[in-house]
């Protein structure tokens, strides 16, 4: 068996960014991709309060959390959002929001950029990131769990 670190690139010019999101009742994670190369990963665990949210809106954050730490990469130039939840693609065009929606909405009209639909079972690795529980590394075999407490610090640093 060989391990390995997937390899993270630097971004070159501002044509063909990528994000594809998730979000579960853990976090909210995404990965920034740029001509099939990954750039950065970043995952956020939620709060006590946001497990509450309807996953609609937590898709919808997810979004939001990926535009604004990626900011410097993603502002003024197009980019395609993916996320495995399929109504977001309407979500522009939708006539009735929440509140919360209508101010999530407010934060991503500055950007160019399209919403689509990335089926769930295709989606990986923001489903993995969505699901990373920050603090237990339980499941981890033990010689692994120090490498696996690196994954999480650099995770929630946005590296």
């Amino acid at each position: 068996m060989v391990d390995y670190c997937p390899v993270l690139t630097l971004p070159e010019g501002t044509q063909g960014f990528v994000v594809y999101c998730d979000a579960s009742r853990v976090g909210l994670g995404c990965v920034l991709m740029q001509n099939d190369k990954v750039i950065v990963y970043a995952f956020i665990q939620l709060k006590i309060h946001e497990k509450n949210y309807p996953i609609h809106d937590l898709e919808l954050a997810d979004v939001v959390f990926a535009l604004k730490i990626w900011l410097h990469y993603l502002y003024g130039v197009h980019v395609d959002v993916f996320t495995d939840h399929k109504s977001l693609q309407y979500v522009f065009s939708q006539k009735e929001l929440n509140l919360r929606q209508r101010r999530l909405l407010e934060l991503l009209k500055d950007y160019d950029m399209n919403i689509l639909y990335h089926p769930g079972k295709a989606n990986v690795v923001a489903g993995a990131l969505s699901r990373l529980s920050m603090g237990s590394t339980t499941h981890v075999e033990e010689g692994k769990k120090e490498l696996a407490k690196d994954v999480h610090r650099f995770a929630r640093l946005g590296v």
